[in-house]
C-alpha cells in the first residue's frame, strides 16, 4: 500500500479544478477522539501550515505534553481547548492530489445534536467515531440515526483507539458487526468500516504495521477514492431564481436573463421548461455561464438562463423541466430538527424559506417526536424543544414547489425562521424519515375498528 504523505508541490489553480469535491462531517461521542482524528488527517496529509503547527506545539509543550495535541488544530474555540471538547462546528477545507475535501468536525454532546444536523446537511459522507474500548453506545446510535435521516449516502465507522485494546481484530470485528447491523436497519446505503488510531496514526493516512489482519484502505484512501457518482447532476433539474438581469443597454437592449445557482440536475438549449408557482411554460433559448453561451448547465454551477417568452419571473420562482416538474402545495409534512433555544409550539407563525423564496406560515400540528435513543415515537408532543427531531405539518400563505428530501436533499429541505427577529428555528425535510419501527399511534383515534 502506497504511502500519501509525501511531500508534494502544492497544488495548481489547474489541478484542483481538475479533482473533484468531497463533503464529509465526522461525529462520535465525548472523548472517542474526532477532533484528533481530524488533527491527524490534516497533519499526515501534509495540510497544516508550519505555523498553525507551531503554535500547536507550543501550547502541547505548555501543558507537560511531550507530542503535539493534533486536536488543536480544530479545536478552535478558547472553551473547546480549555474544556478539551468540541461545541461548535468547525469546517476544514484541504486537498490531496486526488480530491478538495470539505470537513465538518461536529461536537459529540447529546445537547449539540442540532450542530451535528448542520454539519451533516450537505455532506456525501459521515465518519462515525466509536471507542474500541466502549463499542457501540446509545450516542453512536443518535449519530447512525442522524445520519440515516440527512441521507447521508455513506458512512464510515472509525474504530478508535485500537492501540488501548491491543490492537485485537475480534474488538474491531464484533464492533463492526453490530453498528453494520443497526446502520443498515434504518437504511444506511453503505458502510465502511476501519480500525484506526488517531493518536498514533494507525490507517489514518498511512496503513497500519500494528494490524495486519485489515486488507482494507485508510480513512484518506477511502475519502479519496468513494465515488461521488450519487452527486445532484442525475437529480430532478431545479433552478431557484436569485435574480433577473435586465441591463437595458444599448448593447443589450432586450436582454432579460435568470440567475441563479443550478441546485439540482441539468438544463439545456431548447428545453422545455415550466415557471413554479405560476405554472408558466417556455423553451430555454440560451444558457450563459461565465459570460459564455453554452449548451448545457449542470448543478452546482451557477448560470442565467434565458427563455424564448417573456414570463413574469422574479426572485423565489423556481424554474423545471416541464416533463418533470414537482407538485405545488400549501400543506407540507415533513421531518424537522428545532435548532433554536426557544420551542417551536402548535400555532407558531413563522416564515419558511425554501430555495430562494420566503413565505409565511403558520405551524397546524406536530404528530410525533422522535427519541433516538431507541427510535420510538413520541405522539403529539405539542412542541418541539431544541435539539429535538418529530415530524410537523404546516401551511403555508402560499404554494410551493416541493419535492421529497428522499429524492433531492437540496430541493428537498427548507428552514423556518422567527419572522420578528430573523432567527432560524427549524430544519426540515419534506415527506417520510426513516422506516420507524412503529407508528405514532393515537388513542384518542382508536374507535374499536380494524382494518
Amino acid at each position: 500500500m502506497t504511502s500519501t504523505t509525501e511531500p508534494t508541490e502544492p497544488l495548481s489553480v489547474e489541478q484542483l479544478s481538475a479533482t473533484t469535491l468531497l463533503r464529509f462531517a465526522t461525529a462520535g461521542s465525548v472523548d472517542d477522539g474526532k477532533s484528533t482524528l481530524v488533527g491527524r488527517l490534516l497533519h499526515d496529509s501534509k495540510s497544516v501550515l508550519t505555523d498553525q503547527l507551531e503554535a500547536v506545539e507550543r501550547v502541547s509543550a505548555s501543558r507537560g505534553q511531550a507530542a503535539p495535541d493534533l486536536a488543536l488544530l480544530t479545536d478552535g474555540l478558547r472553551a473547546e481547548r480549555e474544556q478539551g471538547i468540541t461545541i461548535d462546528v468547525a469546517y476544514r477545507y484541504f486537498a490531496t492530489a486526488r480530491r478538495r475535501f470539505i470537513l465538518a468536525d461536529t461536537p459529540g454532546h447529546v445537547q449539540y445534536t442540532r450542530n451535528m444536523v448542520t454539519g451533516a446537511s450537505t455532506a456525501d459522507l459521515a465518519v462515525v467515531l466509536v471507542d474500541a474500548r466502549n463499542g457501540v453506545i446509545e450516542q453512536t446510535r443518535r449519530h447512525a440515526a442522524v445520519a440515516a435521516l440527512l441521507r447521508v449516502p455513506h458512512v464510515v465507522l472509525a474504530v478508535n483507539k485500537m492501540d488501548l485494546v491491543e490492537y485485537k481484530e475480534s474488538v474491531f470485528a464484533a464492533i463492526a458487526e453490530e453498528f453494520t447491523a443497526y446502520a443498515s436497519e434504518l437504511g444506511v446505503p453503505e458502510i465502511t468500516a476501519i480500525p484506526i488510531s488517531a493518536l498514533a496514526g494507525d490507517n489514518v493516512v498511512e496503513a497500519s504495521a500494528n494490524m495486519d489482519w485489515y486488507g482494507g484502505p485508510t480513512v484518506l484512501e477511502h475519502l479519496e477514492t468513494i465515488p461521488v457518482s450519487h452527486d445532484l447532476a442525475h437529480c430532478h433539474a431545479r433552478l431557484p431564481v436569485q435574480y433577473v438581469i435586465r441591463p437595458q443597454t444599448a448593447e443589450h437592449p432586450d436582454y432579460r436573463g435568470y440567475a441563479g445557482q443550478i441546485a439540482a440536475g441539468t438544463f439545456r438549449v431548447g428545453e422545455s421548461v415550466t415557471v413554479l408557482p405560476s405554472g408558466r411554460t417556455s423553451k430555454v433559448a440560451g444558457i450563459d455561464l461565465l459570460g459564455t453561451p453554452v449548451d448545457v448547465a449542470w448543478t452546482p454551477q451557477s448560470v442565467t438562463l434565458l427563455l424564448e417568452d417573456d414570463i413574469d419571473i422574479s426572485r423565489g420562482d423556481l424554474i423545471v423541466p416541464s416533463k418533470d416538474a414537482p407538485p405545488t402545495t400549501q400543506d407540507v409534512e415533513a421531518t424537522v430538527c428545532h435548532v433554536a433555544d426557544q420551542p417551536l409550539t402548535v400555532g407558531h407563525r413563522v416564515l419558511l424559506k425554501h430555495g430562494t423564496r420566503t413565505v409565511k406560515a403558520i405551524v397546524k400540528d406536530i404528530p410525533s417526536r422522535l427519541t433516538l435513543d431507541d427510535l420510538s415515537l413520541h405522539p403529539h408532543p405539542g412542541q418541539l424543544v431544541a435539539n429535538d427531531i418529530g415530524r410537523v405539518k404546516i401551511r403555508t400563505a402560499e404554494p410551493l414547489p416541493l419535492d421529497s428530501y428522499a429524492d433531492s436533499r437540496r430541493t428537498g429541505a427548507f428552514i423556518l425562521i422567527d419572522p420578528a427577529d430573523g432567527t432560524t428555528l427549524t430544519a426540515g425535510m419534506v415527506g417520510e424519515s426513516f422506516a420507524a419501527p412503529q407508528p405514532v399511534k393515537d388513542e384518542a383515534d382508536d374507535d374499536g375498528w380494524c382494518f
